[in-house]
């Protein structure tokens, strides 16, 4: 029949229109910012960088490795590498970033910088109020106002954020336990090493060989023994 769906359309208007003066459920829209929807997990606006602890400068978990700046579509990413490194979670000594902005003018938030990433350094935000007195200064985002605590991460991302924290714990303990084992190999190995020389002195009370003395040669014979 001609005209079907523009009469279910009207009809469930109707419906949503006389149910939302009984239940909140029929209701299509909320009177914002009073009222604020909570976002879901995988909503994503731009892109922000995680640190660990309390300290932002000590704690980010990126390591300049620059795969989000040659893999990002808009090329949005700019990063220098620093002149020095500092110990990671597991107490390797890693590069960090001395630059690190994002042009979010250009940025389309397509997340392909967080799937890139092998440190799980960057991760998608969810702040939409981004509107500023500064019209072109706003949209640079240096690594400052990029920094955002793991307590972040873990409130916009949570199912995603206990799996990279256990997996990061999972790495810290074997990296304790590997130099454990180094440790106690390397002590194994003093040991066997200052015994050495102890095993080849002789012990106390053998009888050391002396050296034979030297033959004594046969004396000449005189001429009275030499006659007849």
């Amino acid at each position: 029949m001609l005209g079907t769906g523009l009469i279910k359309g009207m009809v469930e208007t109707a419906r949503n229109f006389a149910g939302s003066y009984v239940s909140d459920e029929r209701l299509t829209t909320l009177q914002y910012p009073e009222e604020r929807d909570t976002p879901k997990e995988n909503t994503r606006q731009f892109p922000f960088l995680v640190y660990d602890g309390d300290d932002w400068q000590k704690g980010l978990r990126c390591v300049a490795c620059q795969i989000c700046e040659k893999e990002c579509p808009p090329q949005c990413i700019y990063i220098e590498k620093s002149k020095d490194k500092k110990p990671d979670h597991v107490g390797k000594p890693q590069l960090y970033p001395a630059v690190f902005d994002i042009d979010i003018s250009v940025c389309m938030s397509c997340q392909i910088c967080v799937e890139v990433c092998p440190f799980e350094a960057i991760k998608m935000d969810q702040e939409f109020e981004l509107s500023t007195t500064d019209r072109f200064g706003g949209l640079l985002l240096d690594k400052e106002k990029l920094a955002k605590p793991n307590s972040h991460f873990q409130h916009l991302h949570p199912t995603d954020a206990s799996e990279i924290d256990a997996k990061r714990v999972a790495e810290v303990a074997k990296a304790k336990a590997d130099a454990e084992a180094k440790a106690k190999a390397a002590a194994a190995a003093a040991a066997a090493k200052a015994a050495a020389p102890a095993s080849a002195t002789a012990p106390v009370g053998s009888t050391v060989a002396q050296p034979a003395a030297p033959a004594t040669p046969a004396a000449a014979p005189t001429k009275e023994a030499a006659k007849p």
